[in-house]
């Protein structure tokens, strides 16, 4: 048998009730495992991150709430701080609430992640994605 422990997590309704969804249309038995799997994806992905060296080229995705206090201010100072590895950034109004930014990135890849970690850590932002991969060489046909 495996130890398990358990937790309480607060969530806002309507992203349980998202969630509820997916874990119906996947068919998983219960809430628990659902998030267990989401726990494992996320480490997965932290650890693969974490393990990238070297030149990388890539994009930060940042979608946020721009009602959220000096956030903008926030974010802004941040890449500031970056403009060794920021090529270009796209901003975007999603709807009322939100906006979305799309980072343009060259550099180390531990100077990149550490970029996309303070972004991901700000109130008010609701979703971070990195892509990133090695510059140059052939892509295959």
């Amino acid at each position: 048998m495996v130890d398990m422990d358990r937790i309480s997590v607060s969530l806002p309704t309507k992203l349980l009730e998202e969630f509820d969804k997916v874990i119906s249309e996947r068919g998983y038995a219960c809430r628990s495992e659902a998030i267990r799997d989401a726990i494992r994806d996320y480490i997965v992905k932290h650890k693969w991150i974490r393990s990238l060296e070297g030149e990388r080229i890539g994009n930060i995705s940042i979608i946020y709430s721009h009602h959220s206090p000096e956030l903008m201010k926030k974010l802004t100072t941040i890449q500031h701080s970056y403009t060794d590895l920021i090529i270009a950034t796209l901003h975007m109004h999603l709807d009322h609430e939100h906006c979305m930014e799309v980072i343009l990135v060259r550099g180390d890849a531990k100077r990149i992640k550490e970029l996309t970690d303070k972004l991901a850590s700000q109130k008010g932002v609701k979703y971070v994605k990195l892509t990133v991969m090695a510059p140059g060489g052939k892509i295959p046909e």
